[in-house]
């Protein structure tokens, strides 16, 4: 397991990677996250990321409150990405240990990470599944 500790981003992400724009109504996105079965997308503009969007990101858009009634679905799917699309994300570098990613997944509750370069450019996107593998391949390894 000492493996583990030693690992980074950069051996264990996934380097093709699916992006949207900000102009991708919710109901084009639904229908990704449908057939790809992600859980979040970079929102790309102009080669660089500027946020990222994810299944709960739609979901928050039909949680109501005594002060806010949910407006019609097909109001509500017309929206576009840019409406719900989180601007501010944490994201990490090919370099960052998977010890930190790990502890970054489980602090704020994460599926996944952009790999973002100094340039704002995807890298990539770095998962659970990916940890869970590299996990695993180091435990096998110090057998």
């Amino acid at each position: 397991m000492y493996q583990f500790l030693e690992q980074t981003v950069a051996g264990n992400m996934t380097r093709t990677v699916k992006t949207v724009t900000r102009g991708l109504t919710m109901r084009e996105l639904g229908d990704m996250f449908e057939y790809d079965d992600f859980n979040a997308y970079p929102v790309e503009d102009d080669g660089q990321i500027v946020g990222l969007v994810t299944k709960f990101d739609v979901l928050k858009c039909f949680a109501f409150t005594p002060n806010q009634m949910v407006p019609r679905y097909d109001d509500l799917m017309n929206r576009t990405v840019a409406d719900i699309m989180t601007s501010e994300f944490i994201y990490v570098r090919s370099d960052t240990k998977l010890t930190r990613v790990l502890q970054l997944m489980v602090e704020h509750r994460f599926r996944s990470v952009p790999v973002i370069d100094s340039g704002h450019r995807l890298e990539g996107m770095i998962a659970r599944g990916d940890i869970l593998r590299a996990l695993k391949a180091c435990a096998g390894g110090s057998d």
